[in-house]
């Protein structure tokens, strides 16, 4: 394995561990962060996300494989499997990221999933006649942004 390849298994294995400081600690200073529910994000809140989201996420597993990189690029796909926290329902989602390094750092993180497929899951009914509509793809985002603001505040305060 490349270097960018053994940062990428660091974070993922971190992930599995609940090793947020580990997960932080891949991200560059001016890293950004997008996917399905939390697009756009700067380095401190991608940061932040990860520790909301394992912090949270108490019966949280995943696994992960086809790790490839280059000394500019790289990806992996990893499955998920919790319990959505609002519905108590269970997830498994399986997500394609994408990365682009500098300087031994993730300055770009960007994952895609089907959003349909996890509302179904992780909502029941409201996923499976309104997860592929924008108005519920929209919703889910704002309250996930709300949630992530609430989190930054409390632990830096």
């Amino acid at each position: 394995m490349n270097t960018n390849e053994i940062l990428i298994k660091t974070l993922y294995t971190s992930f599995q561990e609940k090793d947020f400081s580990t997960m932080k600690s891949c991200y560059a200073d001016n890293a950004t962060f997008s996917d399905t529910i939390f697009p756009n994000l700067n380095a401190n809140e991608v940061r932040y996300m990860w520790e909301m989201l394992l912090s949270r996420g108490k019966d949280l597993t995943l696994t992960f494989e086809n790790i490839v990189a280059d000394d500019k690029k790289g990806s992996a796909i990893w499955i998920a499997n919790y319990s959505f926290s609002a519905t108590g329902n269970k997830v498994t989602n399986v997500i394609e990221a994408n990365f682009e390094f500098e300087n031994g750092k993730i300055i770009r993180h960007i994952e895609k999933f089907d959003f349909y497929t996890w509302s179904r899951q992780a909502l029941g009914y409201m996923g499976f006649f309104l997860g592929w509509t924008s108005f519920l793809h929209q919703k889910v985002q704002k309250t996930a942004h709300e949630n992530l603001i609430k989190f930054i505040n409390k632990n830096n305060s």
